[in-house]
């Protein structure tokens, strides 16, 4: 036996997504991808590294979304034979087309890039038969009822990890183990973190600038803490491959804690939801 270690690089690309990851397995398999007999071997989260053991022969490794569409959304690794550990890593690709596959790092040989190519043309065929579907039902039922069902949007409470906010019903309450609580309307994720004095006694001395403060210095950002409207929060932006990204970090001191709430999006979107993370964070009440 030995292992294989595999990363799941962190983007926004479906970032609330756990990805599926098996190998190969003619025997003992009970999965079928693209006609290739395979067993489960795990899980992985957006950002997060795994270790699975595996046999010293030479096997795919897929990744893939879902059962459902397991056969367009995939990609597949060609691990080498020998009893020598193997290093691998990758990422989830925005494309509508491949249902935004993870994607394997490194330069794929020819019968990978027509995997890719298989799985794009399939994708591409379900996008479109769905937006058939879409527009024929759209003429039966009317506009009036699809812009009640689809897009009417009313505000929502969420209470959780100490915090309570209004958002909207487009949020969901997704579970991030890094996180006390996080919500998502899949353009924006709300994440939640607090520190509990019981934690560090030290803490409660501190006023919610200087916590902003030692959270800015930790995280080496570049971004000045600041006050204004009755909030201390920052701004910072990260970026990876294929998009930057926009945070706002609002810091709150309640009873028992000293809490951060931060708001994300890409930042092409950042203007366009400025004023409404102002007014959900107007809506924030901590313990």
């Amino acid at each position: 036996m030995r292992n294989l270690t595999i990363t799941r690089r962190k983007t926004f690309v479906a970032s609330l997504a756990k990805m599926k990851v098996y190998i190969e397995d003619p025997a003992g398999g009970d999965t079928l991808i693209d006609g290739v007999n395979c067993r489960k071997l795990g899980t992985l989260k957006n950002g997060e590294t795994k270790a699975f053991p595996i046999e010293s022969h030479s096997a795919r490794v897929y990744v893939i979304a879902d059962k459902l569409s397991k056969n367009f959304c995939n990609d597949y690794y060609i691990v080498p034979e020998g009893d020598f550990d193997v290093f691998i890593s990758g990422k989830n690709l925005y494309n509508p087309a491949s249902g935004n596959a993870f994607r394997f790092d490194g330069t794929p040989n020819e019968e990978v890039i027509q995997n890719r190519k298989k799985g794009n043309k399939k994708g591409m065929i379900i996008l479109i038969v769905s937006i058939v579907i879409g527009v024929i039902v759209g003429r039966f039922i009317g506009a009036a009822v699809i812009n009640y069902f689809l897009f009417k949007e009313s505000p929502e409470t969420f209470t959780k990890g100490g915090v309570e906010i209004t958002l909207t019903s487009e949020f969901i309450d997704i579970d991030v183990e890094e996180f006390d609580a996080c919500y998502s309307n899949g353009e924006v994720i709300v994440m939640v973190s607090n520190d509990y004095f019981s934690y560090d006694p030290a803490l409660e001395e501190l006023t919610a600038t200087e916590y902003g403060e030692l959270v800015v210095e930790y995280n080496d950002l570049s971004t000045d803490v600041k006050q204004s409207d009755g909030f201390v929060y920052f701004e910072y932006s990260s970026e990876d491959e294929e998009s930057v990204y926009y945070y706002i970090a609002y810091i709150f001191k309640g009873e028992n804690a000293l809490y951060l709430v931060q708001f994300s999006t890409e930042m092409d979107d950042a203007e366009e939801y400025r004023d409404d993370i102002a007014e959900w964070a107007k809506t924030i009440v901590v313990q």
